[in-house]
């Protein structure tokens, strides 16, 4: 089984059951969102801190945006159940070395695509949702600043996965010497004529 590290879950980042309903999203993300708000109001925000704060922020925004409606829910949870099947038959077929390299080939458009819209857009968006804003006090000069954030973020996830996965061994090339004197010798003196 290939491993979530790295595919980020929404529905574990509220900590939700797996069977949940749209009222429960709703909860629980207003929880969440009031007790990160209480706890940036209490520390010094370094930045360090606030990159992590506004990452934490897009998180429970992302989750809250796509978890509560229906299709936007079931659409991420195909596409992630989907690239980590890709990782899996990627690794069932690693030491085929064609069907490896199609898989790889697959796998990192998809781990891409994935990313980018879940990691990134969605997260941006779900920022401008209205009730995302009226929770989460989410402004202008939050997404200019966490639009960085998260494209380290996902740039970090897809480094972090591709580390974990099979690629195939490069072999030394072959090389005949004698042959490439000869070739070498050949341009040389036609060069010369």
């Amino acid at each position: 089984m290939a491993s979530d590290s790295g595919y980020v879950d929404y529905v574990a980042v509220l900590g939700l059951e797996p069977d949940f309903k749209p009222a429960d999203v709703r909860r629980v993300y207003r929880k969440k969102i009031k007790d990160l708000l209480i706890e940036i109001s209490q520390v010094q925000v370094t930045e360090e801190r606030r990159n992590r704060f506004l990452l934490a922020i897009a998180q429970l925004n992302a989750a809250f945006y796509i978890l509560r409606d229906k299709d936007r829910c079931e659409k991420y949870l195909a596409d992630r159940a989907q690239v980590m099947q890709i990782e899996e038959d990627w690794r069932a077929q690693a030491d085929k070395t064609e069907a490896s390299d199609q898989f790889r080939r697959q796998f990192d458009q998809a781990l891409r695509d994935f990313l980018s819209v879940y990691m990134e857009e969605l997260m941006l968006e779900a920022g401008r949702d209205p009730e995302c804003v009226e929770n989460s006090n989410w402004d202008a000069a939050h997404e200019r600043h966490a639009s960085s954030v998260l494209r380290r973020y996902r740039q970090q996830l897809f480094h972090e996965i591709h580390e974990r996965l099979p690629f195939y061994d490069i072999t030394q090339p072959v090389v005949d010497w004698d042959e490439r004197s000869r070739f070498v010798a050949a341009i040389i003196a036609g060069e010369g004529q």
